[in-house]
């Protein structure tokens, strides 16, 4: 298992997280028991879950796994999630002091532990105040319930107005966020990741297979199978097939994920998650599975490791083109005036900036655009993915 730093935090956490969404509904105790004895026999040391989950019993499951396994909450780096409803009450949601403190003390409760490792904002409240929400989260650092503070579904806006709030204001700020992210969810690659690198924050990604799509069990032109989750969620399944069942692009990438699996002789989860997992600021790529099968060979991704060309393959395949200008080429163009100081900029082509002792590369494709990388000494200096092994 490798292990990188949690954004700009020192704390280290395995490239692989278990997500835990379906404990509690899909998987039983006894099943998500094994889930965690498997994770962490292979070194896994990042739990995530979330108050919501089955209503409180996701934590209240990893409550009691902690309780009978000795050894564990010392190993087990424990990230929760607290926004949404846990009652109907005005007052039962939002990232309000009053919320968040009782959601907090209840997930404390549930998990049976004194602090919690990582804990996340869910999603964004646009009627609370960020500095509310900041102000509160410090204090829980300070008072030893939290370590970390982490986001999650937040756009890029939201992310750095939660950062610049917290930096103006001298408060703990967040560390890692937890967006949507798979070969067919790309959108993040334009304004979340750039401002992660530009901050230092880790990035946790959910939904690394796409509710199912890239593990190849969906079909062109036939009906969802029986024991899939499109069919049998069949308001939310639907949805889901209306939207990638049709387009192209989708059975695009389904196809070159799976001439890369057969070629190597693996599954195409595995395919799929490998690439994410090695994608810029990626800290830990977030793994659920209903059965320990699944979950088993979700996880033997750690061993995978995709050469240039498979990897460019699937970048083809899955780029979903940039949006209009500012986004693209044009807007990714270096300027082709000299800076000062004797720094050079090139246009119209790959080009390094040599700042001692900085190095910006604009040399990494981005789509049809280019990615700017930070780097110190040789070395990335972007430390949420800066694996520690």
């Amino acid at each position: 298992m490798e292990y990188r730093l949690l954004g700009r935090s020192g704390c280290a956490v395995s490239a692989y997280a278990l997500g835990t969404l379906t404990f509690g509904n899909e998987t039983d105790e006894a099943a998500a028991f094994s889930q965690l004895d498997l994770f962490a026999d292979a070194g896994g040391t990042l739990v995530d879950t979330a108050d919501v989950y089955a209503d409180g019993r996701s934590e209240e499951i990893i409550g009691r796994w902690l309780a009978r396994t000795p050894g564990a909450r010392d190993s087990v780096v424990l990230a929760t999630k607290g926004r949404f409803p846990t009652d109907e009450s005005p007052n039962g949601h939002g990232l309000s002091r009053r919320h968040l403190a009782a959601a907090l003390d209840a997930s404390l409760r549930r998990l049976g532990v004194s602090a919690i490792d990582l804990y996340q904002l869910h999603s964004f409240d646009p009627l609370t105040p960020i500095d509310e929400t900041l102000r509160f989260l410090d204090g829980a650092v300070t008072a030893g319930k939290i370590h970390y503070v982490g986001l999650s579904n937040f756009t890029g806006w939201q992310l750095q107005k939660a950062v610049d709030v917290a930096s103006a204001l001298g408060l703990t700020g967040p560390v890692t966020v937890q967006p949507q992210y798979n070969l067919l969810s790309r959108a993040v690659e334009w304004e979340i990741i750039p401002a992660c690198q530009s901050e230092g924050l880790g990035l946790l990604a959910w939904s690394p297979l796409a509710s199912g799509w890239l593990t190849g069990k969906y079909q062109r032109g036939q009906p969802p199978a029986p024991g899939t989750r499109v069919a049998e969620n069949a308001d939310e399944g639907m949805r889901i097939w209306n939207q990638r069942g049709d387009a192209e692009r989708t059975w695009r990438v389904v196809a070159a994920v799976r001439e890369v699996a057969g070629a190597r002789g693996i599954s195409l989860a595995q395919v799929a998650i490998a690439w994410l997992a090695a994608r810029p600021a990626v800290t830990s790529v977030i793994l659920g599975a209903r059965t320990l099968e699944q979950f088993a060979d979700n996880l033997a991704a750690a061993q995978v490791r995709l050469s240039p060309e498979e990897s460019g393959a699937l970048d083809e395949a899955s780029d979903p083109g940039p949006p209009d200008y500012p986004y693209g080429g044009r807007g990714a163009t270096p300027r082709p005036s000299p800076a000062p100081g004797g720094c050079a900029f090139t246009a119209g082509t790959a080009s390094t900036i040599r700042v001692a002792p900085l190095q910006l590369d604009f040399s990494a494709p981005f789509g049809t655009a280019r990615r700017t990388r930070l780097w110190r000494n040789g070395r990335s200096a972007c430390n949420c993915a800066n694996p520690r092994s």
